[in-house]
């Protein structure tokens, strides 16, 4: 997986552009209503989807594989705190969160390590912080591509394994840690206008 993204990241650098998903704005503005202050982001890339929570005035630390995208993060000014490792081997602090956004990353996970980051996830938030996870659905145009590698889990190709997310498997996986929607989210390609864009699900959860 490291490799992956680091050659990726080499290869493509700011391969998405520098304008926050549309979940990243839904997210900050869930926040702001809801108060929250400090946030985890894993997978934090080269910190696109950072940028809209620093300007409303909510702390950011990152989680990143990628040394490669930390130093384009750096290159841009996003000079807030990113632990270099993987997701798979949280926690990398004993810091409790108000908030936790996750955006396209679950899914590149095994069984094993999609139940481990989400347990991680969840432990790291405070009393009634919330957690918010953006993954690809069973609607999204890879669905069924590539090679079989379980149910709705695919090598869609060398060496990017997905698994698509449908509501049973949300409430299977989430169901125990605070689940408190799921809601469609179609997020358009920013920084490729003519590629159709993807149907996401974003699942909010809540520690109680």
């Amino acid at each position: 997986m490291t490799e992956c993204w680091e050659s990726s990241f080499i290869e493509n650098q700011t391969m998405w552009g520098f304008e926050p998903s549309d979940s990243a704005f839904l997210t900050k503005d869930f926040f702001l209503e809801k108060k929250v202050k400090d946030i985890l982001i894993p997978g934090i890339g080269y910190g696109r989807n950072a940028k809209v929570f620093i300007d409303n005035g909510i702390n950011v630390t990152g989680i990143e594989i990628s040394k490669t995208a930390i130093e384009i993060a750096r290159q841009n000014e996003l000079n807030f705190s990113i632990f270099h490792g993987s997701v798979t081997d949280m926690p990398f602090d004993n810091k409790l969160y108000d908030g936790i956004f996750c955006y396209a990353l679950i899914h590149l996970l095994n069984h094993r390590e999609r139940e481990k980051f989400i347990k991680d996830c969840y432990n790291q938030l405070k009393p009634n912080g919330y957690m918010i996870f953006t993954t690809i659905s069973k609607e999204a145009p890879m669905f069924g591509k590539g090679k079989q590698l379980g149910k709705d889990y695919f090598e869609i190709r060398e060496g990017v394994k997905m698994f698509f997310y449908d509501s049973d498997s949300v409430n299977q996986e989430f169901g125990k840690y605070g689940l408190l929607e799921i809601t469609e989210v179609v997020e358009p390609h920013k920084n490729m206008g003519s590629k159709p864009p993807f149907k996401f699900l974003m699942i909010k959860c809540q520690k109680l």
